[in-house]
């Protein structure tokens, strides 16, 4: 079977990464996802998509309580928690595409997902603390928190959630 030749970007919060592969995308003339595999697991889950998009970079430990609030297997606690029930059903969708077409895929751990099935190119996208600072109050009009400390908070929570689920380091 012939691997498709994909690009991940992986990326700093507010470094642009997002903006950078929709126009790679564009140029190359194919599909980039990034919020449509959002979609594609909230259809898939149940879960709604601003649940997903809220939740998609956090990880829990396993507990019966995250195993039973999501519904799934209550009376034989299957084990996973929320993020985990997310993360399978989200790793399937990014194969899928990785298998189905040349594509860009934005983050979600995609450059580790697609290891063995496609031909990847990976890029991780940084920048300064004060571009970013600045590009999320311009972009995102972010207010609430103060840029720098939201800048670190969602990096931190990037890292975990990457070395949890692939066991490798993020960036």
């Amino acid at each position: 079977m012939k691997k498709q030749k994909i690009i991940t970007i992986s990326r700093q919060f507010g470094s642009a990464g997002r903006t950078i592969g929709k126009k790679v995308a564009e140029k190359l003339a194919i599909p980039c996802y990034d919020d449509e595999i959002l979609q594609k697991v909230a259809a898939e889950s149940g879960f709604h998509p601003d649940f997903l998009k809220d939740q998609g970079e956090y990880y829990v430990s396993h507990t019966f309580f995250g195993g039973a609030l999501a519904g799934r297997n209550v009376n034989g606690y299957n084990g996973y928690s929320i993020q985990d029930e997310v993360w399978i059903v989200q790793s399937k969708i990014i194969q899928e595409l990785g298998a189905k077409e040349p594509c860009v895929i934005v983050g979600r751990c995609a450059d580790y997902l697609l290891r063995d099935v496609a031909d990847c190119l990976k890029v991780f996208i940084h920048a300064d603390m004060d571009f970013r600072a600045k590009r999320i109050v311009e972009v995102y009009g972010e207010r609430n928190e103060k840029p720098l400390k939201r800048l670190a908070d969602k990096d931190k929570r990037r890292k975990k959630f990457y070395k949890y689920y692939t066991g490798l380091e993020w960036g």
